[in-house]
């Protein structure tokens, strides 16, 4: 009996259900720390959110589409150096827009690798994982990088101002999500995602190009991936080669805690940015209790693990109807 309970999925949709834990676990530590809810700590935790968030809009194009980006880590970490290290060399206008080249470009290569080459994304995308991280040891000489005068550059406007008293990262992702949102669910190339994560051998005798399609959605979150990097390296005026480590699994497990299934098909921008600030509060909490900042990585295992289990069982369930 209770083996067919495990094995049948909920009435409720396991996202509603997990995101129903997690705000259970927020509230429970809102009674041990309630200055989680003071609004400066609020600030505090959407401005530092603002930054995976912005990841997780390009990584939610990859999920459902049905595959994986395992990059952007590595990836913010080398656009991050290369942007602050450029600053005072050339200035923030050509180092921004090198750090957005190579988001750019590093999105192409790994659409190239999956969409044209069918390569596995999973391998492919961990490959370039280590490949960037290399690079920016290489460029960087394992050095951490810094801007000189931080208090004399326009640039710090981007990561450390405020606009009507909300910071200027969250507006970015204000603006963010609210156009690749409008992309992603009333456009033709949107649809396109869905149908190709949904069944990509029926979308191709659709007459959908699911290369082109799968390779833009790499480049999408190469893109957004170099934007959080120019958030990040605004908002704290420095870069390390290791910025980003972590990051990856962090996002993912934000993106599928928002409803996007790893099998694609599935998923919003909007609800991957909700997921990825459910995290964000939670992880505040625990520090705000005392806790070491290194349980957040057990909290993204178990996210994963229930997540992927709860998924693999409502499509078995699904088959068997």
């Amino acid at each position: 009996m209770l083996l067919q309970i495990i094995r049948k999925p909920f009435h409720l949709s396991y996202y509603q259900l997990v995101i129903a834990f997690f705000g259970l676990a927020l509230i429970g530590i809102l009674f041990v720390a309630p200055t989680m809810l003071s609004p400066d700590n609020i600030k505090l935790v959407l401005r530092q959110g603002s930054i995976p968030a912005l990841m997780a809009i390009g990584v939610t194009f990859v999920v459902i589409s049905g595959r994986l980006d395992l990059s952007i880590g590595s990836l913010l970490s080398l656009c991050a150096i290369l942007i602050v290290d450029l600053h005072d060399k050339v200035g923030p206008v050509i180092a921004i827009g090198a750090g957005l080249g190579i988001g750019l470009l590093v999105g192409c290569v790994n659409g190239f690798l999956v969409a044209v080459l069918r390569l596995n994304p999973l391998i492919a995308t961990l490959g370039m994982l280590s490949l960037l991280q290399g690079i920016s040891l290489i460029y960087s000489d394992g050095r951490n990088a810094l801007i000189m005068d931080p208090e004399n550059t326009w640039f710090s406007f981007i990561g450390r101002s405020y606009i009507a008293g909300i910071p200027v990262p969250i507006i970015i992702l204000i603006i963010a999500t609210i156009g690749f949102s409008i992309l992603l669910r009333y456009t033709t190339f949107g649809r396109k995602i869905y149908a190709i994560g949904g069944n990509e051998a029926a979308s191709r005798y659709s007459g959908i190009n699911a290369k082109r399609i799968v390779f833009s959605c790499y480049v999408i979150s190469g893109l957004m991936t170099a934007v959080a990097a120019v958030v990040f390296s605004s908002r704290v005026m420095g870069a390390q080669n290791n910025s980003g480590s972590g990051l990856e699994l962090y996002v993912l497990s934000g993106v599928i805690l928002g409803g996007a299934s790893l099998f694609g098909g599935s998923g919003t921008i909007l609800l991957s940015v909700v997921g990825v600030m459910i995290l964000e509060f939670i992880q505040n909490g625990l520090l705000i209790v005392g806790l070491p900042y290194y349980t957040q990585w057990i909290l993204t295992w178990i996210v994963i693990i229930a997540i992927v289990w709860s998924d693999l069982a409502s499509k078995r369930y699904r088959e068997h109807q």
